[in-house]
């Protein structure tokens, strides 16, 4: 079968043996590409296939996927913080097979069901806007405070589609024309004066410093974005402001329900986020052309989605 992987060569479609092992077999209908598929790219990691954001069907019901494969037995996961998971963990697509293929073998207990109104092609947005919807409730926003996300990407801009939902207003400080315009379409204003919250979604010391400025004095800033090494926090306005930072891993589960099957709620009832983000689509055999899409800063691209 197909499958995306990187090569000495860069991005290729080569093919693999069909999968095996303990789980239920899915066939793809759709992935996407996350800036850390881009990163592990420009890394030269090899080895594996890509893509930790999918959806497919399974004996004919279709179904997006949790990527992260938990332990289910320690502290953490019991609690349902399966994010941090201490025990024996994977993630597929990083570092161990993803769904930029034709088909791959999942665990039953990372399904999750598509409710009505969600299409199986737009699905592969349930793993990213999971990771917006756990980092904005993590910041525990309370009615009548100031919410600003720093960063126009798709992390951004699913932040700012699910502080919306969740009933706040909010401002998006983006770097591109066409961020701007698509975080205003999912209801964004434009930044002005200072924030009770911030939200971090770039991943850059740049993001980092205008989180801080844009904070009030004990204001909390989210990180979402992701730092390799040492996360550069600005030291002088976060003694001045007395800031806290917040770290938002992945998503998990509260009060027995998963963050990823709320988002596909979300999803369903809110079919401008998918027309907003998935801004380009791309046939498997393609999949070199949609990575150079993916990470290139003129093509307006915000979400790239694959089809096998």
């Amino acid at each position: 079968m197909r499958a995306v992987r990187n090569t000495e060569n860069g991005v290729r479609v080569v093919d693999v043996d069909e999968p095996s092992g303990d789980g239920v077999l899915m066939s793809i209908a759709s992935s996407s590409i996350c800036g850390t598929d881009i990163g592990f790219v420009a890394a030269g990691f090899t080895g594996f296939t890509i893509g930790h954001e999918f959806a497919g069907h399974v004996d004919g019901v279709s179904y997006a996927v949790d990527p992260a494969i938990s332990c289910g037995e320690c502290a953490e996961c019991e609690a349902g913080h399966t994010q941090r998971c201490t025990g024996p963990h994977a993630n597929l697509g990083i570092f161990a097979d993803g769904g930029l293929s034709d088909r791959i073998i999942v665990p039953p207990r990372n399904l999750v069901p598509l409710p009505a109104g969600l299409d199986v092609d737009n699905a592969c947005l349930i793993e990213p806007a999971g990771v917006a919807w756990h980092g904005a409730r993590r910041a525990a926003i309370r009615p009548g405070e100031r919410v600003a996300v720093v960063g126009g990407g798709s992390i951004g801009l699913l932040a700012v589609a699910a502080v919306r939902h969740m009933g706040h207003d909010v401002a998006l400080a983006a770097r591109y024309p066409h961020q701007d315009a698509a975080g205003e379409r999912l209801g964004s204003t434009r930044p002005s004066g200072l924030y009770d919250v911030v939200i971090e979604a770039t991943g850059t010391e740049s993001g980092l410093a205008q989180c801080a400025e844009l904070a009030v004095p004990g204001g909390r800033v989210i990180i979402l974005g992701v730092f390799g090494d040492a996360a550069p926090i600005p030291g002088g306005l976060t003694l001045v402001k007395e800031l806290s930072w917040i770290g938002a891993m992945a998503y998990g589960s509260h009060d027995g329900v998963r963050d990823l099957d709320e988002v596909a709620a979300l999803l369903a009832s809110s079919p401008e986020i998918p027309a907003t983000l998935i801004t380009h689509r791309f046939a498997l055999d393609e999949a070199p052309a949609a990575f150079e899409a993916a990470a290139s800063r003129s093509s307006g691209a915000i979400k790239v989605g694959i089809h096998p």
